[in-house]
């Protein structure tokens, strides 16, 4: 049963409240491991590729911006679909984003793209830690409201 607390105007700000939060922390998360990973072990494979556009850092604004994008959306979702049952629950929302998502968007490269399979295996990984992190810290925060005792 899928139960909300949208009910009084005070429980609507909290909520809105726990969303940007929750959010701001995937944001946050999923732009961490990113680098991480890209920077200490992709970087390697893109120098070999030559993938990388000669004047990447002047689109590497876009990167923040589609970041927040994926991470308010990710949130929101969540959210939306959220049954109250914890940090396991937002396993199984990363796994899933992981498998709708990262999963097919790695093979439709390799497969349309001359890239060998060693850094297509890694993104997808990537993807899956990438994920897993981001349905973690949206449980945690966006976690069910402690009744109030009566």
């Amino acid at each position: 049963m899928v139960t909300s607390s949208f009910g009084s105007k005070e429980d609507e700000i909290m909520n809105w409240n726990r969303f940007l939060w929750a959010s701001l922390a995937v944001f946050l998360v999923r732009k961490g491991l990113d680098y991480f990973i890209d920077t200490y072990i992709l970087m390697r494979d893109y120098e070999k590729l030559h993938i990388l556009r000669p004047d990447v850092m002047s689109t590497v604004w876009l990167m923040f911006v589609v970041g927040a994008l994926v991470s308010l959306l990710f949130t929101y979702i969540f959210i939306k679909g959220r049954e109250g049952k914890g940090i396991q629950e937002g396993v199984r929302f990363g796994i899933i984003v992981w498998l709708f998502v990262t999963v097919p968007s790695g093979l439709g490269a390799w497969m349309l793209f001359p890239l060998p399979v060693s850094p297509v295996v890694k993104w997808i990984l990537n993807g899956l830690f990438v994920n897993l992190a981001s349905g973690i810290i949206a449980a945690a925060i966006y976690r069910p409201a402690v009744p109030a005792n009566s």
